[in-house]
C-alpha cells in the first residue's frame, strides 16, 4: 500500500492528518448513492471487499460524554461493551447534531481520523484480524485504507470487543 497524496479535491481533515503522518494509506473513491440504505454497506460492495473489512465509526454518549465507536459494517454497535471498555455506566447513540458538531464531518461521512475535536475511541478487536481495514475519509464516497495498528495509533484508540 502506498502513501497516496490529494488529488482531484478528495482532500478532507483525515487525509491531510494521514498524509501528515509516516503511515501507508491508500484512498479509495466511489459514487455514493443517496438513496443507499448504509453507508458502510454500499462502500464495502463498491469497493469489493468484505463488509468485516470496512468499519463505520458511530459517536456515542457515555455517561455525558462523546465518544467513538469503530466497527464492522456487518455489525452493530454494542452500546454496553462501548460503556465499559470506556469505563462508563450508560451509553447511547449521540444526537446527530452533536456528532456532527463535534467532528466536523456530516452523518455517513464522520471518520475517526482528523476530527475537529478528537474523542475518545475505541475500536473493534476485530479489526486486527485483518491486514488492513477501511475506514470513512471524511466523505460519503470516499474511505481510507490502513493497517488497523495504525488507525489505533492516529486516533489514540484503544482495542475492545465493542461489536455484536
Amino acid at each position: 500500500m502506498a502513501k497516496k497524496s490529494r488529488k482531484g479535491g478528495q482532500g478532507t481533515p483525515a487525509t491531510v492528518a494521514l498524509e501528515a503522518s509516516a503511515v501507508p494509506f491508500t484512498v479509495h473513491a466511489y459514487d455514493h448513492d443517496p438513496a443507499a440504505a448504509s453507508y458502510g454497506g454500499e462502500a464495502a460492495e463498491a469497493l469489493g471487499v468484505t463488509p468485516e473489512r470496512v468499519f463505520k465509526t458511530l459517536v456515542a454518549d457515555v455517561d455525558g460524554t462523546l465518544t467513538v465507536g469503530v466497527v464492522p459494517v456487518a455489525g452493530q454497535l454494542d452500546l454496553k461493551a462501548l460503556a465499559a471498555a470506556v469505563g462508563g455506566k450508560r451509553a447511547a447513540m449521540a444526537d446527530p447534531a452533536a456528532a456532527e458538531r463535534s467532528s466536523g464531518y456530516v452523518r455517513g461521512g464522520i471518520s475517526p481520523l482528523g476530527q475537529r475535536r478528537p474523542l475518545r475511541t475505541v475500536v473493534d478487536a476485530s479489526a486486527l484480524g485483518h491486514p488492513t481495514v477501511y475506514v470513512s475519509a471524511g466523505r460519503r464516497g470516499l474511505e481510507v485504507e490502513l493497517a488497523p495498528a495504525d488507525l489505533v495509533a492516529l486516533t489514540g484508540a484503544h482495542t475492545a470487543a465493542i461489536a455484536r
